[in-house]
């Protein structure tokens, strides 16, 4: 059975060329139907209310981590998240934190790429090229299973309460994607690609109190990959046996 009910929706708006202004919330009174998306409401507001609202969206399927925002004080994305689940018709909208605003919900994800470039996300080989593709057993491939999922939303960089007072830190999901190809069986990165983060605004620069993982939509928990590159340095730095 469909239902219907009017919410408020609460966006705070700013835009940065516009610096005189300051940010400020504005609502808007929208008739929402049962199985609505807080994304598919901030499209009708924009196409029947007010065009000027900015965010930012793609998939729709909570896959490409675009439209990720602060949702009554929760991290999330928008495109997953039901209107209806909320106890209250009123819900506010905020932009990602630990980023300049560009527009209403729209931040600079500037910083957030630059240290994901840094760890070089991406496989590196020094042997030749094979023939054929490198295959992986199960074994192997099930020890990159929870962070492969890493959709690049930033909401882990968002909820970080280290680059809220340190913007050089490299972040979560920077970290999370390192031990990503760290672990991948065809990777052969040496063990000096662990330097970049062997330091306080790398893996020693985490307060470990899980935030991110609370954040992040798809369960990859950054943290995990925080204690396991810092248990990996150490085993170098004891034993000396290399980066795998």
């Amino acid at each position: 059975m469909i239902t219907e009910n009017y919410y408020t929706f609460k966006i705070l708006r700013y835009d940065a060329k516009e610096p005189d202004v300051e940010p400020h919330f504005e609502s808007y009174r929208i008739k929402v139907v049962s199985g609505l998306t807080v994304l598919m409401v901030l499209l009708r507001i924009q196409e029947e209310i007010d065009g000027t609202l900015s965010f930012r969206s793609s998939c729709r399927s909570a896959v490409c981590g675009s439209c990720a925002m602060v949702i009554n004080g929760k991290i999330d994305l928008a495109c997953r998240t039901q209107v209806a689940t909320f106890g209250s018709n009123t819900i506010v909208l905020e932009p990602l934190p630990n980023f300049e605003i560009i527009k209403d919900l729209v931040v600079d994800m500037t910083p957030f790429w630059n240290m994901y470039e840094k760890i070089r996300p991406y496989l590196i080989r020094t042997s030749p090229d094979p023939e054929k593709e490198i295959q992986q057993s199960e074994e192997e491939r099930s020890r990159i299973d929870q962070v492969v999922n890493c959709i690049l939303c930033a909401c882990c960089y968002g909820a970080c309460p280290v680059l809220s007072r340190d913007p050089e830190y490299a972040g979560p999901a920077a970290i999370a994607k390192l031990e990503r190809f760290v672990l991948d069986s065809r990777d052969e990165r040496p063990a000096s690609a662990l330097d970049a983060v062997n330091n306080e605004k790398g893996v020693w620069g985490c307060d470990t109190i899980l935030r991110c993982i609370d954040a992040c939509p798809k369960d990859v928990r950054p943290t995990d990959s925080v204690v396991g590159l810092r248990k990996k340095l150490i085993k170098n730095r004891l034993f000396g046996k290399g980066i795998k």
